[in-house]
């Protein structure tokens, strides 16, 4: 049983509100949805628009526990946690599709929507135990909405996406320039010349 790809879920669904520098809603129509859940075959056959309903109330859900991890709030997030894993239950499955050798599934019963939550909330519920609330957080990029799980061995992920860290790194180049350079304002040209040279 893959952990992380439950968890991941979550952050999937979360992201879909705006995140890595887009700052469009991707969950806004039933063909968001199937992209959503494109790559997962137990999930992505007979979304309704009641499965994107209850998606967009969970991706809510989802980021108020990613703030709370974000603010360092364990009692916050966990509360918000439990009351997700009492409200979406598991029902484990053994599942064999695809080819793929005998694995577990956290739920194979009701909607769509009840499928991806409930493996999403189990997935972060085993992925905050394992790890910790310091590893899930949201992107500290300006105007980002996302919310990431800090996997890495040194614990210091800061972004959703390689994007956004980009995004980041360009922009505190370009304060610390005009800093040195005495406050003067060069244009976006300007400065990316100066940054080859």
């Amino acid at each position: 049983m893959d952990l992380n790809s439950y968890a991941e879920l979550a952050v999937r669904l979360a992201n879909t509100a705006g995140s890595g520098g887009e700052d469009r809603d991707r969950l806004t129509n039933l063909d968001g949805l199937r992209a959503l859940v494109a790559d997962r075959e137990h999930l992505n056959t007979g979304v309704t628009r009641n499965d994107l309903d209850s998606l967009r109330a969970l991706r809510a859900e989802f980021r108020a526990f990613f703030v709370a991890c974000g603010d360092g709030d364990g009692e916050d997030a966990a509360a918000r946690l439990n009351a997700l894993l009492i409200q979406h239950p598991v029902h484990p499955q053994l599942s064999g599709h695809d080819g793929q050798p005998w694995h577990v599934h956290y739920t194979e019963s009701g909607s769509v929507a009840d499928k991806y939550a409930a493996g999403a909330v189990m997935g972060l519920a085993v992925r905050v135990t394992d790890l910790g609330i310091d590893r899930f957080g949201v992107c500290q990029a300006a105007g980002c909405q996302g919310v990431f799980v800090d996997t890495s061995t040194s614990n210091t992920r800061r972004y959703c996406s390689e994007r956004c860290m980009n995004r980041a790194n360009v922009s505190a180049f370009r304060a610390r320039k005009r800093s040195e350079d005495g406050g003067e304002t060069k244009s976006p040209d300007a400065a990316a010349e100066q940054a080859i040279e």
